[in-house]
């Protein structure tokens, strides 16, 4: 790759690119030259992708390999939420150290459901505005070949540099949504269930009655007692923040889809924080835990608010995800 990469990333702000690529091949040699150039430059350099493309770009770095940081984004990224928590990890960490930071990461592929790329585009759009000061560049790999041309389109919204094959260096993307939209409350609306849901009523005389039925449908469907029990424990913090923060009464929906169960809660309450429950909270934090805890859970997790009050949806498979080869 003869791109012209830029290396100083901890001179300014954030540097975030899609890079465009077409095929396993093509991912192993445009990731490592990459990664080679900022452990040429001194940059701590940290790579999260799944496991076969991971160990492809292994391979191609040879013994440079051992000099990064390698995640897998299918276990961290299964709920896309929890991405940005792993990135701030990796900024803390070097605080201090006055060197670069360079990243690989790839939340988009192939295989993943609709809902799944939904959250992961939003993921992409709000690394803009949570790190927009971090000494970081990230490269967001998109395989040309493998992808629908509308998430190469979105991903052109989501990322302010681009990085295409025989391109000598970045360039701005003119279709760039700016940091003012892409920190706005997500209120795209969902799609309605594709089986008739069950309803109940949330109110504070129900709480035992709300987790008595989640369990008994969680085992019902197939959930194994561990996925029954985050399931519920999921449900009760959201229900709990309808009691307190989304006037005191509001809808649990219940049905599955797939191998999925979910559950939506929806209340009269709003949301104007648009990063809720994907940071890591600090020490000193008194609440805002529910929605932290409800990602690091569930499988997908999607919160969407609206004038008219919000809705907290989450999906819980019957298994925890596998490894697709």
């Amino acid at each position: 790759m003869s791109a012209s990469l830029p290396v100083n990333t901890h001179s300014g702000g954030l540097r975030h690119a899609a890079l465009f690529y077409s095929g396993p091949d093509k991912f192993a040699e445009l990731t490592a030259s990459f990664v080679r150039q900022g452990l040429d430059a001194g940059e701590a350099v940290m790579v999260l992708a799944k496991g076969e493309k991971a160990g492809a770009l292994k391979e191609e770095l040879g013994s440079k390999a051992a000099e990064v940081l390698f995640g897998d984004m299918e276990e961290i990224g299964r709920n896309p939420a929890r991405i940005l928590p792993v990135w701030q990890d990796f900024i803390t960490s070097h605080d201090g150290s006055n060197r670069g930071l360079r990243g690989v990461g790839e939340p988009i592929w192939a295989g993943r459901t609709p809902e799944e790329i939904v959250e992961a585009q939003r993921h992409e759009s709000l690394i803009n505005f949570a790190l927009a000061d971090a000494p970081l560049l990230i490269a967001c790999p998109y395989d040309i070949g493998a992808l629908e041309p509308d998430m190469i389109e979105e991903a052109r919204r989501t990322h302010p540099l681009l990085l295409e094959e025989g391109d000598l260096e970045y360039r701005d993307s003119p279709a760039y949504r700016h940091t003012e939209d892409t920190g706005a409350p997500f209120d795209d609306p969902l799609p309605e269930p594709r089986s008739r849901p069950e309803e109940m009523p949330v109110s504070p005389d129900r709480i035992g009655e709300l987790r008595i039925f989640v369990s008994r449908r969680s085992a019902a469907f197939g959930l194994d007692p561990a996925r029954t029990e985050d399931l519920v424990l999921a449900v009760n913090e959201i229900v709990t923040n309808t009691l307190r923060h989304g006037g005191g009464r509001g809808v649990l929906r219940l049905w599955h889809e797939g191998h999925s169960l979910v559950c939506e809660v929806r209340d009269r309450g709003q949301i104007d924080e648009p990063m809720v429950g994907r940071m890591r909270p600090s020490p000193n934090q008194e609440s805002g835990f529910g929605l932290w805890l409800v990602n690091h859970l569930c499988d997908l997790v999607q919160v969407r608010s609206f004038a008219s009050g919000t809705v907290v949806r989450v999906h819980m498979g019957r298994t925890m995800p596998q490894s697709v080869a």
